[in-house]
């Protein structure tokens, strides 16, 4: 081994180049997610999804108007219109919108927009949107196919760059992260929309990339450390997760602030939107950092220990 090469590995394998022992606190870290996820099964196995008007049969109404409205006396204005079904009401200092269980009839429009005017504001501009039964399913269903086609594809990424047990890792912290904010929204049973799915496909972009950084991270000072036992497999995680830690901290703060923002100054179109988003953001920082490096030192660990019998019984 050249000198360059021996300072190289003593560099990677210093342990005072870390203060954190990530992969000693992954066991408490993996009892959390554990326990999270059984708790989103069971939640999403009483309750299920709130489904907005998007993904099941109904009509939504957004109305631009000239002066503040309040939500009671819009929800008393939509009760007297005959709606039997689960309906929801938001306003804000200049739109309203109505999420309604009927699908509206062209006469129950024109009654409705009618009836609308002449009781808050005659300048009043409607627009409306109705889903059927058959179109919310084909919704449901693509919205599915496109989160495991996105997760199939950063398998096949992962893979080609770096290696299966990399691809094993990454997408079992990814799921992770979707199923996280997915439990949140049915425990306080928040609406999910077509941009609820935007979302997460936009989550899962920043978790992967978080994730992938230290993947090359730790490809990189695979490439310069000597490793002769687990524990310096460990030191190498370790210091490779310290090496990126700043900089996953910071970009995924940058992106925070800004869905913060726009979920406390956004307008109520995006409201879900911005809430999905800042969720995932924090989620996929936990499991880009603590969950999926520590995840592939098992499967390295054990694949390490088959090939260490296989060849004591030859």
């Amino acid at each position: 081994m050249t000198s360059k090469n021996k300072n190289a590995n003593k560099h990677y394998l210093d342990t005072d180049k870390y203060k954190v022992d990530f992969v000693k606190l992954s066991k408490y870290f993996f009892t959390f997610s554990i326990i999270i996820t059984l708790l989103g099964v069971i939640v999403l196995s009483i309750f299920g999804l709130n489904y907005g008007v998007d993904f099941r049969e109904g009509s939504s109404i957004d109305v631009t108007v000239n002066k503040e409205l309040s939500k009671a006396e819009v929800e008393q204005f939509v009760v007297g219109q005959g709606f039997t079904k689960d309906h929801t009401v938001q306003t804000s200092s200049d739109r309203v919108t109505v999420r309604l269980g009927d699908v509206l009839t062209h006469d129950q429009e024109i009654k409705f927009k009618k009836d609308f005017q002449a009781k808050f504001d005659p300048k009043a501009s409607f627009e409306i949107n109705t889903v059927d039964v058959e179109i919310a399913r084909e919704l449901q269903t693509n919205a599915l196919l496109s989160v495991a086609i996105a997760s199939i594809g950063i398998i096949i990424y992962v893979s080609i760059r770096f290696e299966w047990r990399f691809a094993i890792a990454a997408i079992i912290a990814l799921l992770h992260t979707s199923f996280i904010v997915i439990s949140v929204f049915s425990i306080f049973r928040l609406e999910v929309n077509l941009t609820f799915i935007l979302a997460i496909l936009t989550i899962i972009g920043y978790s992967i990339n978080d994730t992938v950084v230290i993947f090359d991270r730790i490809r990189e000072n695979l490439r310069f450390a000597k490793i002769k036992n687990t524990d310096d497999l460990i030191r190498l995680v370790n210091h490779s997760i310290s090496q990126t830690m700043t900089r996953s901290i910071n970009t995924v703060f940058t992106v925070f602030i800004a869905a913060f923002c726009l979920l406390l100054f956004g307008s109520e179109s995006i409201r879900m939107f911005s809430l999905a988003m800042t969720i995932g953001l924090v989620c996929g920082a936990y499991t880009s950092i603590f969950i999926a490096s520590p995840l592939w030192l098992v499967l390295k660990n054990k694949a390490k220990k088959q090939n260490e019998a296989s060849k004591a019984t030859t």
